[in-house]
């Protein structure tokens, strides 16, 4: 199923650009009300980085939190391998709609549990896996959930018809990444070092540990204000091993706005809501369809984020989460003007909406679906 976007004839300017003393304002208000200890953010206009801000600390020590800080980039990672893989696409080396199953020399489930990926024999009597394609892989709508290790008895299984449906699952981008690597040969961490990160001049990006990462070290806070460790991921994965800071990731989100590294077309599908989205929010991951007068019509998924349409015209966001981390990336198409926020505390991201709003407006981004109902959000923020 198709799902257009238009562009609003009567789309509302952009507002003027908030200096970054008001900004600094802004997040300071939210560390205050939420406790958090740690908050990064950046601003990206017409394409370019014109803001990088940061609060507060980087570790329990006090050690501040600068714009270098080593962060944990969470399932923001799944954008950026997205945005990698539209550029495999672009040259010819894999096809969106193709069958895994005609890059795999052998079959799925005859690879058993490898290594880092899911128990793949697990799909032995279920033919639908030949179904799946790139494009349902990077859209969220294989039919897994989230991760097979979630599943009551731990094995891996669709729950309906690939393509048919959206429901969030990072197994599906580490099944891409396994394709990649065994059907194409390919290293992902390699190339998303080459093709993303050096491309980008992302210096102090990685999909995996390094060393010299470790006097930067942003460690966490858990909704308890409880301090937690840097985990120091040693194997690339696909769904969410990026470590970063907020000034890489601004540039890897003005790249990504402005599509370097690909041409219009693969721009343009990358960000095409090819798949509508019938869930009330994106938690839990296998829920049932609203009826068709309750859903957000104007919501829908493309390869690696979500689209939505709003006062100010069509824009794009993707979130990542874990006990001690809470990120989001927002583009607005008119004027590819962008916030992204970093935080080393979860605590920070019921005031995300607020964030956002004070620098992009009434964007119509769906935060009540990206996070359900939050204490700290104001009606305004529920509303964006």
């Amino acid at each position: 199923m198709l799902l257009a976007l238009p562009v609003l004839a009567g789309a509302a300017s952009l507002p003027p650009l908030p200096t970054d003393a008001e900004i600094d304002a802004q997040m300071q208000a939210a560390m205050d009300a939420t406790g958090a200890r740690g908050l990064a953010l950046a601003v990206i206009d017409q394409g370019k980085v014109v803001s990088v801000l940061t609060h507060g600390d980087r570790n329990a020590a006090g050690d501040p939190l600068r714009g270098n800080s080593i962060m944990y980039g969470a399932s923001l990672t799944k954008a950026a391998f997205a945005y990698m893989v539209m550029q495999l696409v672009d040259e010819g080396l894999i096809d969106l709609d193709r069958s895994i199953a005609d890059y795999l020399p052998k079959p799925l489930p005859s690879y058993g549990h490898p290594a880092g990926f899911a128990p793949w024999q697990d799909l032995a009597d279920e033919p639908r896996w030949r179904n799946l394609t790139p494009r349902i892989l990077l859209s969220h709508a294989a039919g897994f959930a989230n991760y097979a290790f979630l599943e009551p008895d731990g094995k891996l299984r669709t729950h309906f018809e690939p393509g048919s449906h959206y429901a969030y699952s990072g197994e599906g981008y580490i099944l891409l990444q396994f394709v990649l690597q065994e059907g194409l040969g390919l290293d992902v961490g390699a190339e998303m070092q080459r093709r993303v990160f050096q491309r980008l001049e992302m210096a102090d990006t990685s999909m995996v540990w390094r060393d010299d990462f470790a006097d930067r070290l942003a460690d966490g806070w858990t909704a308890e204000g409880k301090a937690i460790a840097h985990d120091a991921r040693s194997r690339v994965r696909a769904s969410g091993s990026m470590d970063s800071s907020i000034a890489d990731i601004a540039r890897l989100v003005a790249g990504h706005v402005r599509g370097d590294g690909m041409g219009m077309a693969a721009h343009a599908e990358m960000l095409r809501p090819w798949l509508p989205i019938s869930t009330a929010t994106q938690f839990p991951t296998l829920q049932i369809a609203l009826p068709l007068e309750q859903r957000r019509a104007d919501l829908g998924a493309a390869l690696g984020v979500i689209i939505f349409d709003g006062p100010l015209g069509p824009g794009y966001m993707k979130g990542g989460h874990d006990d001690s981390t809470g990120n989001t990336w927002v583009c607005l198409q008119q004027g590819r003007r962008c916030v992204v926020i970093l935080s080393n505390d979860v605590r920070a991201e019921p005031t995300f909406p607020a964030l956002v709003r004070s620098v992009l407006g009434s964007s119509g981004a769906p935060w009540e679906w990206e996070y359900g109902a939050m204490e700290f959000w104001s009606e305004e923020g529920r509303t964006d």
